[in-house]
């Protein structure tokens, strides 16, 4: 079984989208969108820049390190190649942030600090409970919180009330890719049944198992791109 359902063969190119994790990259860059939207004005310069340095710093370094440490999706792409994808990702991102404090002033550098210091945390042997705290805070609340800064050079109640939100459909997708990764990756079979009020048994294998899950999850991402894409139209065109 693949390492996720998005994940293609093994080889090439394949592997570097496997490694972007696309329906989730695209998830949380939507945050970034729907925290912009939030703004009084929607600058787009901002708001393109700061789709890329969340790109950059999410969609490529944090998941070149989480695969360096134990090749969780199983990719063939050499370590050095990892290496160098973590710090074009982390060093762009913290570019693109300090041209953004140049331009607007000061508000941004408690998110260009805080940014490459979640990246690095997450990776660094937390418990099981603590990670799921840091994910839902650092891929959810906080791009919401960045990017309504980058376009206001400031914060108010409306956009910490939509990180909260996020950090909640962030928790939610953990509480759902935990043992849908678990099926997928670390596990052989499995089987269970379940016995209905009139006696008969329906058998459940690991596939019957895993389909709810990322039934959820392929839901939950499409409609958090088609909020942001919605709120974007609304606040652009």
């Amino acid at each position: 079984m693949r390492p996720a359902f998005y994940a293609a063969a093994s080889g090439g190119w394949r592997d570097w989208w496997t490694l972007l994790h696309p329906p989730y990259t695209a998830w949380h860059l939507s945050y970034v969108v729907i925290g912009a939207c939030l703004a009084p004005a929607v600058h787009l310069d901002r708001l393109l820049a700061t789709l890329l340095a969340f790109f950059l710093a999410v969609g490529v370094a944090a998941h070149a390190l989480d695969e360096l440490d134990g090749r969780p999706l199983g990719t063939r792409i050499a370590s050095r190649w990892l290496a160098t994808a973590i710090a074009v990702g982390v060093c762009g991102a913290v570019a693109l942030g300090a041209l953004g404090v140049a331009r607007d002033g000061w508000t941004l550098i408690p998110f260009i600090v805080v940014g490459p210091i979640l990246i690095v945390t997450y990776n660094m042997g937390l418990s099981a409970v603590q990670k799921d705290i840091l994910f839902a805070a650092a891929w959810g609340g906080f791009p919401v919180l960045a990017a309504y800064a980058a376009q206001s050079s400031g914060l108010a109640w409306a956009p910490v009330l939509a990180a909260i939100a996020a950090s909640g459909i962030s928790a939610v997708q953990r509480v759902l890719s935990t043992p849908a990764r678990l099926l997928r990756r670390r596990t052989l079979e499995a089987s269970a049944s379940i016995t209905m009020l009139d006696g008969t048994r329906r058998p459940l294998d690991r596939t019957a198992l895993l389909h709810p899950l990322e039934r959820a999850l392929h839901l939950l991402a499409a409609s958090v791109v088609m909020l942001a894409i919605a709120l974007a139209l609304a606040r652009l065109t």
